[in-house]
């Protein structure tokens, strides 16, 4: 019989192999004596920091701790002893705080599922953590943190802001080095799989963009806003007979609706989303060129105020629905 299920609040660890089965292909007794010993090393460094390992599924592990500060130095270590391993198995780890179910020794929850898909996103070789985790440790490592902007996960209403812990130059080249050339669907171990990919469609163009920082531009930015804006003002010098402005100023919205959280890094901006940002651009170039009323901040005003009363909404909700977690 199972052990009563309760729940504690507590720091997950989530890691998983890089491209695992096609290793497994091409040499499957090399390959699994690598993960033997790349298993040996986090088992003694979640060991050393006080932590446990909660279940292994295939080439992923799951780990939780009482300190957050452990568990990043655990992650931390355990990427520095595998990195200077020879022929070790390069693996993607995710850090998240927070509340899980205890069924027995295994954790489950939203918890677990977040610290696994902050894992999905990582690169070979590094680590990405949470807010909440971040919030802890900001200030005990000597090590930089790079914002990569919100992230949404499926089922959840909330998004989750990322964060990647980069170790100085030296060695965010090194795992940029490792990050694959070819785009090869990587296969999903168990561990992952509690994950799906779930960017908007909307905005499926974001999958890309997962790898930018949030404070990085697309190259490509400067050149569509800078051309819809030559075309804005060239047709306003002219009193409107420059009439190519039209159709570059369609192009420029409808692209920037596919393709705007991949140029600009984010899915929002001041917590308005980036299509909204586009189409509110897109009005008021249009009010422009028609030289009338500023008739166009009434659709402006009513976007950004739709859209601020739904995120708020959404955070309601996910604090009432997380109320009766708290009392037990």
């Amino acid at each position: 019989m199972n052990a009563a299920v309760t729940r504690k609040l507590t720091t997950i660890l989530a890691a998983d192999a890089e491209r695992f089965s096609a290793a497994m292909e091409a040499d499957e007794d090399g390959t699994y004596a690598a993960l033997k010993a790349a298993q040996k090393v986090f088992f003694k460094l979640i060991e050393q920091r006080g932590g446990r390992v909660a279940n292994t599924a295939g080439d992923g592990l799951i780990a939780d701790f009482p300190s957050v500060v452990e568990a990043v130095r655990c992650a931390l270590d355990v990427q520095q002893e595998l990195g200077e391993a020879e022929n070790s198995l390069r693996f993607r780890i995710g850090v998240h705080l927070g509340d899980v179910i205890c069924d027995g020794a295994d954790l489950i929850g939203e918890g677990v599922n977040l610290a696994a898909r902050l894992q999905a996103m990582a690169d070979p070789g590094g680590i990405l953590i949470s807010r909440q985790v971040y919030d802890q440790v900001k200030n005990k490592f000597n090590i930089g943190f790079d914002y990569l902007g919100e992230r949404r996960a499926k089922n959840l209403p909330e998004e989750i802001e990322v964060f990647r812990i980069t170790y100085g130059a030296e060695a965010t080249a090194r795992m940029d080095s490792l990050r694959p050339k070819v785009d090869v669907p990587r296969p999903r171990s168990k561990v992952s799989q509690v994950w799906e990919d779930d960017f908007d469609s909307a905005s499926a163009s974001a999958q890309t963009a997962a790898d930018l920082p949030a404070r990085v531009m697309d190259k490509r930015l400067p050149w569509v806003a800078g051309g819809v804006g030559v075309a804005v003002i060239m047709n306003i010098g002219s009193g409107g007979s420059f009439w190519p402005a039209w159709p570059v100023l369609v192009f420029g919205m409808l692209y920037g609706l596919r393709h705007g959280t991949e140029m600009v890094g984010r899915k929002t901006f001041k917590s308005v989303p980036i299509q909204i940002w586009v189409l509110s651009i897109f009005l008021l170039c249009i009010n422009l060129m028609s030289q009338s009323g500023p008739w166009s901040l009434i659709p402006i005003g009513a976007m950004f105020g739709i859209s601020l009363l739904a995120r708020g909404s959404r955070r309601d909700k996910t604090a009432g629905n997380q109320t009766p977690d708290l009392r037990q």
